[in-house]
């Protein structure tokens, strides 16, 4: 990781609270990523002092994981992770260096790896990839809200 940067929510009067970095591909970039993401939450939790239940906070870290493992895999070059809280949710956003847009496989449950995309369009609330003038950004929103009583904390059934 060459470093982070840090901003800041998107509410009037607020700076956003905001987090970059940048990865290589090397081995350890993907705890490198979720370790970003451990500490940018414990900012929100200070910093707003907005509560992060413990399963929101292990599914930013997952979506973080799997599409920084999929950059990492697929992509040559460096890539870009973002975290940012907009209102109820962290939106994590991968820039890498390789324009394909990424593709769901269908379900399969005996088949043995690439369900990444699988994963993270089930926990996410929204989920956008695009296509830019190098490589592509991935775009997830998690909520942080854990309504138990309600759908998950993806996408309603």
């Amino acid at each position: 990781m060459n470093g982070a940067a840090h901003d800041g929510d998107r509410r009037p009067g607020l700076t956003p609270l905001r987090v970059s970095a940048q990865y290589e591909g090397r081995p350890g970039d993907i705890a490198r990523g979720r370790e970003l993401a451990r500490g940018f939450l414990a900012r929100v939790r200070s910093v707003r002092q907005r509560p992060v239940p413990d399963r929101a906070a292990d599914l930013v870290q997952l979506v973080v994981s799997e599409l920084l493992t999929n950059a990492c895999k697929y992509a040559p070059g460096p890539s870009l992770v973002d975290l940012e809280l907009a209102e109820d949710r962290v939106e994590v956003t991968v820039w890498d260096s390789d324009p394909v847009l990424p593709v769901a496989e269908r379900a399969d449950p005996g088949r043995i790896g690439s369900h990444g995309l699988e994963i993270v369009l089930a926990v996410c609330q929204d989920f956008e990839v695009r296509r830019e003038p190098v490589g592509k950004r991935m775009r997830a929103a998690v909520r942080l809200a854990d309504d138990r009583g309600g759908p998950a904390l993806g996408r309603a059934s």
